[in-house]
Order: structure tokens, then sequence, then C-alpha cells
């Protein structure tokens, strides 16, 4: 199973968006999907038009059994719901006296075999579920506005992601994404010429600015189904077929 965190410290980026739009074009591809909220805000489940009782924290803390936690959302695609019940979780794992980094990789290896895929949605900022995420990802996917200030998000990103890495390894930034692309606005292409020059193959096509995008949560729908053939909906299924090729090459 392939784990990739869509992660940046800083807010505002797309990460949840670009998180339920990745899930759910994977799903279309045939992937079978698992999408972890991991963040306290719940939008995951929102986006995609669903209602969890149960989700992550649940099966953290063992109040519910594995088959239980997860929501069904579309077809291959199941979802591990956040929420503010992750708010309690991050203190147990702040209290823990070892190994509190783990407590998220322990708990889902109980799905290692059920999916394809484990697309985590982390929160902005720097907190214990986000390195929990981390310290179970294997690839790490950054969305990245076409600002300046986001460019120096990444940058104080990847020094973080660095001290991780010295204890795990496997992990490594696989992806930038950059969001909000505006062919009118000088700035954005500017600033994606810079992405390109800096990070090389790292970086995706970027996802153009779009209403649709914005529009499709409040109808709990993925791109895919709320605008199909909307500049947004072309642009999440072409990072699905980067990701997809990567995984056969």
């Amino acid at each position: 199973m392939r784990k990739i965190a869509v992660a940046l410290s800083k807010g505002g980026v797309g990460k949840t968006t670009t998180a339920v739009n990745l899930a759910a074009g994977l799903a279309l591809a045939g992937q079978r999907v698992l999408l972890v909220d991991v963040d306290t805000q719940g939008q995951v489940t929102k986006a995609l038009g669903v209602q969890a009782m149960l989700g992550l924290a649940d099966l953290v803390t063992g109040e519910t059994t594995p088959a239980e936690a997860l929501l069904p959302a579309r077809e291959r695609l199941a979802v591990l719901a956040g929420g503010r019940a992750l708010a309690g979780l991050k203190r147990q794992i702040t209290r823990r006296d070892f190994g509190g980094e783990q407590v998220l990789a322990e708990a889902l290896t109980v799905y290692e075999d059920q999916f394809d895929f484990a697309i985590l949605d982390t929160a902005p900022g720097w907190d214990a579920l986000t390195v929990n995420a981390l310290f179970y990802a294997h690839e790490v996917l950054a969305p990245v506005s076409l600002e300046v200030l986001t460019l120096q998000g990444l940058i104080e990103f990847g020094t973080s992601l660095a001290a991780i890495q010295k204890y795990h390894p496997a992990l490594h930034l696989a992806y930038i994404l950059p969001t909000f692309f505006d062919r009118r606005v000088r700035k954005s292409a500017e600033i994606l010429e810079q992405l390109q020059s800096h990070y090389g193959e790292q970086v995706c096509a970027p996802v153009r600015y779009s209403v649709r995008l914005s529009e499709a949560p409040g109808y709990g729908q993925s791109i895919f189904e709320f605008a199909p053939h909307s500049p947004g909906a072309e642009d999440y299924q072409a990072l699905v077929e980067r990701i997809t090729r990567d995984d056969r090459a």
C-alpha cells in the first residue's frame, strides 16, 4: 500500500481539496483508497457529503473495531473521519513518554492489505497529529499556493521534514503540487518557474484557480462529480495519472 501524506505547515493552500479529489480520482481509476482525516476541523466528510459517527480517534483509542471505524464514502473509497475527537487524541499522544510519534502507524497497520493507497489529509501547522501522519507515510505531497509566503513555507517545511527523516528514512517529499494557478497573474507564473527550477521533477502540473473547486465541497461532491469537465477536474485527473504512473514505474 502506498502511503501519501498531503501536508504543508501553511494553511489555505488546498490540502483538503487535494486530499479529497486525489482520493476520489484514484478510486475512480480502480484503486482501493483509504482517506484518513488527521485534522480536528474534520472537513473531509463534509467535502464528500457523508456523516461519520466514528472515526480515527475511536480506532486509535480502541473504542471501536477497525471495520466499524471505516466509513464507505464512494465505491472503492473509505474514510477514517477526523474532527474534534482528535483533540483528545492529540493530548494523549503528547503525554506518552515513549513512542508517541508511532501511535497512528500502529493503529493503521490493520488496513495494510485492504487498500492500494492511504491518503492522509493533515492540519496546518506542526502538531503531534501531523508528526504522526508523517511517521506513517512514505511519500509527502505538498500543495503550494503560488504566493511568495507559501514558497517560504515550503522551504521551512522541508527543514522540519528532514528532522523526521533522520528517524524515518523511508519518508520523502515526492510531489509538490502548485495550486491556485492563474495565468492572468504574472506573479503566479513567476513562482511556478521558481518551483520548477529548484525542485525539478518533484513539481506536478499546476492546479488552475477554479471557482468550481471551491464550490464542490458545499455540495458534498468531489470535483469529478460536481464539474467533471472543469479545469479543476482536468488538473486533478492529471495528478491521479501522474501518481498511478509512478506506481507502475
